[in-house]
């Protein structure tokens, strides 16, 4: 492999993990209001946080160019008080891979968190614990590997993340390219070799992912 794919391999892991910490402690948290509260518009958020798992992913993607392009209401409001630009730079990366893996962390915590017996949580605020102390001394350690396997799974979603990608993010060189848009380049262009590589070096990264969020899902259930 060349310097320049090394490169590739590490801004596309490295954007796989900026992401999934950027949506770690939302999707936790709205992971436990989905499963432990009754709020009205409940069903509605479901069905919104579930979208992008149904939509094509360019669908997605052409919401977020219109949401955060200079024209766009939070890309405008970003660039007028921050000066950032969103679109098209490793920014907007990091937020087309958070969004498509968002809903994959969500449902695997609020399953996990389901799992934990509600009567452990009821009887530790009998015992003057407040909602933080459950959460974190109840709530989160028995259902941590629920949440980690959630979160690898999110991980492993970011890592071969192409629609979104390529409509708000583009493919520019040293800039925004990332493992999928540059092998679909390397095949464009007929250099299948090269492509192949990069397709192998994604399917690892993505298997072990995979494989270690299988693993601590089966454990969570025994």
């Amino acid at each position: 492999m060349t310097p320049a794919e090394w490169q590739i391999v590490a801004f596309t892991a490295g954007m796989a993990v900026l992401s999934t910490a950027l949506i770690l402690v939302p999707g936790v948290t709205l992971a436990w209001c989905l499963a432990r509260l009754r709020w009205r518009g409940k069903s509605l958020v479901e069905t919104v946080v579930a979208l992008p798992l149904v939509l094509p992913p360019v669908v997605t993607g052409l919401v977020l160019l219109k949401l955060f392009g200079r024209r766009g209401p939070l890309g405008h409001w970003l660039y007028s008080e921050f000066h950032l630009d969103i679109v098209f730079t490793w920014r907007a990366v990091a937020l087309a891979l958070a969004v498509m893996s968002f809903p994959l962390l969500v449902r695997t915590a609020r399953a996990a968190i389901e799992e934990v017996n509600p009567t452990l949580e009821q009887m530790a605020r009998t015992l003057g614990a407040g909602e933080w102390r459950v959460f974190f001394t109840i709530t989160l350690p028995l259902a941590k590997r629920g949440l980690l396997a959630g979160t690898l799974l999110a991980f492993a979603r970011a890592l071969g993340e192409f629609g979104a990608t390529i409509m708000v993010a583009g493919n520019i060189p040293g800039v925004t390219t990332t493992l999928s848009t540059d092998i679909y380049q390397l095949v464009q262009l007929g250099e299948d070799s090269h492509a192949w590589t990069l397709a192998g070096i994604s399917l690892a990264l993505a298997f072990a992912a995979l494989w270690i969020s299988e693993r601590l899902q089966a454990r969570s259930k025994i």
